[in-house]
């Protein structure tokens, strides 16, 4: 039995690593487009613009393999503990709006969004390894 529960703790283990991975590879998108974002409201107009929205979505994808690694660590800790699912949504919208109504207000509006996916990345990150260190 207890050989059992070390190879789910273990399995646990490498499912959050591997969370904590894309987590972070999101994580660092979300930085260098929000360091894009401050120079497209400073003027940087199309590259600017097209440097931030790359990021973006790259972001999105890091947070999409987050999602899967999340739901296979949650998987994983059924036999061990509970874990919340956390909904990270960057949205479409705001990506069109900015390249066709590029000005101050949807610049400003995709750095609040950037800043919200951090915040949840962090948070993410945070609960991931505290589950972690519980193991």
């Amino acid at each position: 039995m207890a050989s059992d529960y070390e190879k789910e703790r273990q399995e646990a283990l490498e499912a959050g690593e591997k969370a904590l991975d894309s987590l972070s590879r999101a994580k660092e998108c979300l930085q260098s487009a929000r360091e894009f974002g401050v120079w497209d409201i400073l003027g940087g107009r199309l590259l600017a613009t097209m440097g931030k929205h790359r990021r973006m979505e790259q972001a999105h994808e890091h947070l999409a393999a987050a999602k899967t690694d999340l739901k296979r660590f949650e998987k994983e800790l059924q036999d061990l503990d509970s874990f919340e699912n956390i909904n990270l949504e960057t949205g479409d919208f705001l990506g069109f709006a900015d390249y066709f109504f590029d000005g101050l207000f949807t610049d400003l509006a995709m750095q609040s969004r950037i800043s919200d996916a951090q915040t949840g990345v962090d948070e993410a990150i945070r609960r991931v390894e505290e589950i972690m260190s519980r193991l």
